[in-house]
């Protein structure tokens, strides 16, 4: 008789660049969105849920490659008809909201938003092709205020969510400025101006001699690998360098720097003044220097930004995997984007935002120390006699009604030792205990499992004697002893 083919069955793995988030995590990072959130709506923004599917027409040239819709995002042809694709970001899809329902939505219309969203490209080290943004927008107003509005809330949500005043900056430039440059460069052409976009882009990773290699003829990366560069002269590649480096030890010094560079170009001299009208607001709103700072080395690489840009850096140290100190790096970025919503309406439409990239900013909290790494699980009833089920259910309830987290075991209660284990396993703060005898008697044990590992690891044995983990209490004042437990651990 033939043996039965063995059966193919489908392995049991996350799907590359992707990850899951379990209990704790998850958590953590609803608490630190709902700090954000919180700032968000002081500011009198409102909160938006946009579709997580947008025809790829809506995306629109902003995808890495226009001409292959699948590439760059996860697309779906429909029914032979509209491709379809996964959000790539939280922006595209307010220009498309704004642009559908803009005879309904006030102007300006304010909005935050806070999801996943999705990018098919090489994942790597950190890198996922799933991650969260949240991101504040202002569509409808061409106000520089709105800019300098955006920087302000973004300096709040930081202290909100933990990160001290002096372990971030805020650095602001304007795009009008740099093009103003290019202006004075003479560089006319639209890729060649994308090109340096890019590149300049690079200025914190690769430092003033690498930026002028790749200004030039090229250089070699960390890999080996030989990289083309934008093909500059000497004296534009300087022109360049002077204006990403052109900060001074203070907003006049930075401002009139960029004043000498851009000469007489009036984009140039537009975009000085914004960042002097920003600078003043800052000063107005109490956001000094050290918050908030005019950085020319700021310019954002997307195409799409028009005038003001930004980015949050945080500037405290930390390890890399080699063991090197290093900064943490930029948390957030964004800036104005007048032509967006321009592609569904045909008239230009201001708008100016900021996203903020969430597994970062959890990293850093994490980092600082500001942000436990592991919460508080449930409160265990753990089950002595199965045939009480009745009895647990009724002292669970009784824990839920008073706003405690709690469940009762529903493993395989016969070994007693694995429901504390299984407690431990939940970052349990107690167990409750009741077995026939202390039902008689009025009683319940509870078994502090916070104290009782600790003084586990720590404490002599007079010490146990001196501050028992496990007691004996009347059964009603179980909810006035679990409170006093859990008051020791917030």
């Amino acid at each position: 008789m033939a043996k039965d083919k063995k059966q193919n069955r489908p392995k049991a793995l996350t799907p590359k660049g992707f990850r899951d988030y379990f209990g704790s995590e998850v958590t953590e990072r609803n608490q630190m969105l709902q700090n954000i959130a919180d700032i968000y709506h002081s500011y009198g923004f409102e909160a938006l849920e946009s579709s997580a599917v947008e025809t790829v027409e809506s995306l629109g040239k902003f995808l890495p490659d226009v001409d292959q819709p699948n590439e760059g995002v996860f697309a779906w042809q429909e029914d032979d008809q509209d491709w379809l694709a996964l959000r790539y970001d939280l922006t595209a899809p307010l220009a498309r909201v704004y642009a559908q329902y803009r005879n309904e939505l006030p102007t300006p219309y304010r909005r935050y938003s806070m999801g996943a969203v999705w990018r098919n490209e090489k994942p790597g080290p950190g890198r996922f092709r799933q991650f969260y943004q949240c991101d504040a927008d202002t569509v409808g107003s061409s106000s520089i205020a709105s800019d300098s509005e955006i920087c302000m809330l973004l300096s709040d949500a930081l202290e909100n969510v933990g990160i001290s005043e002096g372990d971030y900056i805020i650095k602001t430039n304007n795009r009008k400025v740099l093009n103003g440059v290019l202006e004075n460069m003479k560089v006319q052409e639209v890729s060649k101006r994308d090109a340096i976009l890019r590149t300049v882009d690079k200025f914190d990773k690769v430092g003033e001699t690498g930026i002028r290699q790749l200004l030039g003829k090229g250089r070699l990366d960390a890999s080996g690998a030989y990289i083309d560069g934008v093909g500059l002269s000497d004296s534009e590649a300087d022109l360049v360098v002077a204006f990403l480096t052109s900060r001074g030890t203070n907003i006049e010094t930075t401002l009139k720097n960029l004043k000498n560079l851009i000469g007489t170009s009036a984009v140039g001299i537009e975009g000085v003044n914004e960042l002097e009208k920003m600078a003043e607001l800052f000063d107005a709103g109490g956001y000094g220097s050290n918050k908030i700072s005019v950085d020319p080395s700021v310019v954002r690489g997307l195409g799409y930004y028009t005038g003001p840009v930004y980015e949050a850096e945080l500037t405290f140290e930390i390890f890399d995997e080699k063991g090197r100190k290093r900064q943490f790096g930029s948390v957030s970025g964004g800036g104005r984007y007048d032509d967006l919503v321009k592609r569904f309406t045909g008239q230009v439409v201001p708008a100016t935002g900021v996203s903020i990239g969430v597994d970062r900013l959890l990293a850093a909290l994490k980092e600082k120390g500001r942000i436990a790494h592991m919460g508080l699980g449930p409160v265990v009833v753990t089950v002595m006699d199965r045939d009480r089920m009745s009895d647990y259910q009724e002292i669970v309830t009784e824990l839920r009604n008073a706003g405690i987290r709690s469940e009762v075991y529903l493993g395989n209660p016969k070994n007693f030792g694995n429901q504390l284990k299984y407690a431990d396993n939940r970052r349990s703060p107690a167990a409750i205990i009741q077995g026939t005898e202390e039902r008689d008697s009025g009683t319940i044990q509870i078994k502090d499992l916070i104290l009782g590992k600790k003084l586990s690891k720590e404490a002599s044995l007079e010490e146990w004697k001196d501050r028992p983990s496990q007691f004996t209490v009347q059964r009603d004042q179980l909810i006035q002893k679990i409170r006093e437990i859990l008051s020791a651990y917030k």
